[in-house]
């Protein structure tokens, strides 16, 4: 399958859509009664002030979710070839972001991070265009602005403004200008924000919206171990990445050395999140997947070994299937 992908056909986009229904026929299967989607921040009900959690059932909820996910991955695809971050066009990148995304039975339903999904990949369109781009303020204002939504839709999201000060860090010299200019463009959405809370009588509980971000990094975590040996296999991957990228660091260009210490930030970040919320839920690691995904896509394109990343990654596939029907 990998050397399917390998090659930039079109085609491949159909066999995408063949591996979403597969890798979630598990969890259809054993789909629990009610799905519940909230894809908004409880100080955004406002906004929304129908019930909507319930709408869909779990098959629609589970379908709309792999249309979703399919819709990211050819996004995420067209992103990397376009900045060359593999050295060559291929369906890889697609195809591993289809993967890390059905790695947990959390990952495969209608969720907040998933939405944030779409936001992401679009950061990173602007994140990658500092490297040429002369005048950035525009673009981190822009960011800004993205992540003010983001943050509306899954309130972890106020992290990755990081992201725009370090991807300025990263791809440009220090301007203060740029700087202030992704402040601004955050704080314009939720300017408009409090104009909406003030209309509603509301005004007091606004600032109420960011209390959550004072939230004490937990001390210890419980959580199943046994439940993440799914987990195995992509650490092997992601071991062999830094093997194969380490060697061929400085053979590639710089924009593309840069790209891969944006993403490996992002990837932390996005990680670390995940204590704003009460509850501790996989959910939010979805975050995670789209830099994960390109760190796969870069060892799978470079593996030299068929019969050893092929086996390496139908072990990928069989765990996640496996896991989906066995919980422990």
């Amino acid at each position: 399958m990998i050397n399917l992908f390998k090659s930039f056909n079109p085609l491949n986009i159909l066999w995408l859509a063949i591996l979403v229904f597969v890798l979630r026929m598990g969890y259809i299967a054993e789909a629990p009664d009610k799905l519940q989607f909230v894809f908004v921040e409880p100080f955004a009900r406002l906004l929304l002030p129908v019930g909507y959690e319930y709408a869909l059932s779990p098959f629609e909820n589970v379908c709309l979710a792999g249309l979703v996910v399919l819709g990211q991955a050819v996004l995420l695809n067209f992103l990397v070839n376009k900045y060359n971050l593999l050295g060559r066009s291929t369906f890889l990148p697609s195809l591993m972001y289809v993967t890390v995304t059905a790695l947990f039975p959390q990952f495969l339903i209608l969720s907040a991070p998933l939405l944030c999904n779409f936001l992401l990949i679009w950061m990173l369109f602007k994140l990658f265009s500092f490297y040429k781009g002369d005048d950035a303020k525009s673009t981190a204002y822009d960011l800004g602005m993205i992540v003010a939504l983001g943050s509306i839709i899954y309130l972890p999201y106020i992290y990755l403004f990081l992201a725009i000060w370090l991807g300025l860090v990263i791809f440009k010299p220090f301007n203060w200008r740029e700087w202030i200019s992704g402040i601004l463009g955050y704080v314009t959405v939720f300017f408009f924000f409090a104009v909406f809370y003030y209309l509603n009588n509301r005004l007091g509980s606004f600032y109420q919206i960011w209390a959550p971000l004072g939230t004490k990094f937990p001390n210890s975590i419980n959580i199943k171990y046994l439940n993440y040996l799914v987990l195995i296999p992509v650490i092997i991957i992601i071991g062999l990445f830094l093997f194969h990228f380490q060697k061929n660091y400085y053979k590639s260009y710089v924009q593309v050395r840069k790209s891969f210490q944006l993403l490996l930030v992002i990837f932390i970040i996005a990680g670390l999140s995940f204590y704003v919320k009460s509850q501790f839920s996989l959910t939010h690691f979805v975050l995670c997947a789209v830099p994960a995904a390109v760190f796969l896509a870069y060892y799978f394109a470079y593996a030299s070994r068929k019969w050893f990343y092929e086996s390496l990654y139908l072990l990928l596939l069989i765990s996640i299937i496996y896991f989906q029907f066995n919980t422990f």
